[in-house]
């Protein structure tokens, strides 16, 4: 969704950067039938969650997991949170230019911060050795998936303690940055320290950049869009390790002109060497058809093929805070439409990245709600292994109070995801699209 004023915003951001450029024994889970095909895993049988009944034990849409400790969500409305103000953490929230990297012993200082103490201990759990024991007895794991969007101001405070304390844990986190590549830096960072395979997703907003110039030949407009964004990707970032997200909510109506558009932005971006993320379509988008139609399942084949490269970015939003189950699967949960597609043209199912995700633009429930919501979510996505993560809208600036909001979910998500897990299908059984997968 695109930001109010970006375009005077936009402005201010090259006016500055041209007066500053300083920049015990567990049990034994018996195997599941040898499958050749996609077959649905069970159906969870948990009520919906809510504030009056949220989620009491470790997720139970799939067999129950060995060895994990129970994923209870505390009273997050009574519950004393973390204060991040004297922690010392990078101050993310008041960066409104790329960060350019000022040498290691920055780099240290950023990274070595002692994280304040969480309200109750986290469960420690050996995520490998659990991996090892599911796969053996054919099965999978999945952590939670979900993360954070931001950009620049808002409220950021705590975002580093949660990228150190997942990347320390071993457990990938998604993390998507409008404009402001600082803390994409020291994800980046992380990664290629500990290798980490976290998801991390760059945009550069702003009425040029959010959509390409549909009055102009697919072709042409790809090679003109790509090259503007190409130009201002942060130098600072890796395109190795970041994926590039080039438009922003585009026109549903414009599909057959998009796929064949995205073509041709794919072959240039997959020439270029970077890490391609296609559509951003809203919530609620693209109708099923737009799937279906000649250039598009060129295009979907093509990144099946590279899935490392390149991604379908989606939006998933309740458009509500009071259910965010609301019309499920049709607004969240839409990607399933995606790989029904692909799955009935034999087309393996491409990377998905939900880079916006969330209630409402300017709101989001208390915590206690949103973060039974944000454990249902987490079960929806677990099982699909091409759904990299989901960006929980948003830290940034410009959206009445939403970033204060949303910052107060930082330190309970950070516990939630070092203490559950997922069983999961392995690969290459799939778990099977069906809309009743999760319904409410």
């Amino acid at each position: 969704m695109n930001l109010y004023g970006r375009i005077i915003l936009t402005l201010i951001i090259f006016l500055l950067a041209a007066c500053s450029q300083t920049p015990e024994a567990t049990p034994t889970i018996p195997p599941p039938p040898v499958l050749t095909t996609a077959v649905p895993y069970p159906a969870p049988s948990r009520p919906a969650p809510s504030v009056a009944n949220p989620p009491t034990a470790q997720p139970t849409a799939y067999p129950p997991p060995l060895n994990s400790p129970t994923a209870q969500l505390p009273d997050y409305s009574t519950a004393q949170l973390p204060d991040y103000s004297t922690t010392g953490l990078p101050d993310y929230s008041t960066n409104y230019l790329p960060y350019i990297n000022s040498g290691p012993a920055t780099e240290a200082a950023a990274l070595s911060v002692t994280p304040t103490p969480q309200p109750t201990p986290t469960p420690t759990i050996d995520f490998t050795a659990v991996r090892q024991q599911l796969q053996a007895n054919g099965q999978d794991m999945a952590f939670v998936k979900m993360g954070f969007h931001t950009s620049v101001g808002g409220n950021q405070a705590g975002l580093g303690d949660w990228m150190q304390r997942l990347d320390a844990a071993g457990v990938p986190f998604f993390l998507k940055s409008v404009d402001n590549a600082e803390p994409l830096y020291a994800a980046q960072q992380l990664v290629q320290t500990s290798g980490v395979p976290h998801t991390l997703v760059y945009r550069r907003s702003g009425g040029e950049y959010d959509v390409p110039n549909y009055d102009l030949p697919p072709a042409q407009a790809a090679q003109i869009h790509w090259q503007k964004h190409k130009e201002v990707f942060p130098p600072e970032l890796d395109p190795n390790l970041v994926w590039i997200e080039t438009m922003n909510e585009v026109d549903k109506n414009k599909s057959e002109w998009l796929a064949e558009f995205a073509l041709e932005t794919a072959k240039l971006t997959l020439a270029d060497g970077y890490r391609w993320a296609a559509f951003g379509w809203a919530s609620g988008e693209p109708e099923p058809e737009a799937w279906r139609s000649p250039a598009m399942l060129e295009f979907l084949r093509l990144a099946a093929a590279n899935p490392d490269r390149l991604a379908i970015a989606l939006h998933e939003y309740s458009y509500t805070v009071e259910d965010v189950q609301d019309l499920y699967p049709y607004k969240i949960g839409r990607f399933q439409q995606l790989f029904q597609v692909a799955d009935a043209y034999g087309i393996p199912r491409p990377t998905v990245l939900i880079t916006e995700w969330g209630w409402a633009y300017q709101d989001i429930p208390p915590v206690a709600q949103s973060m039974a919501d944000i454990a249902w979510a987490a079960d929806l996505y677990a099982p699909f292994p091409q759904v990299k993560g989901a960006a929980i809208w948003h830290l940034g600036c410009c959206f009445a109070d939403v970033a204060d909001k949303t910052q107060k979910v930082i330190a309970p998500l950070t516990d939630y995801s070092l203490g559950t897990y997922f069983v999961v299908p392995l690969p290459p059984t799939q778990q099977a699209v069906d809309e009743e997968f999760l319904r409410p």
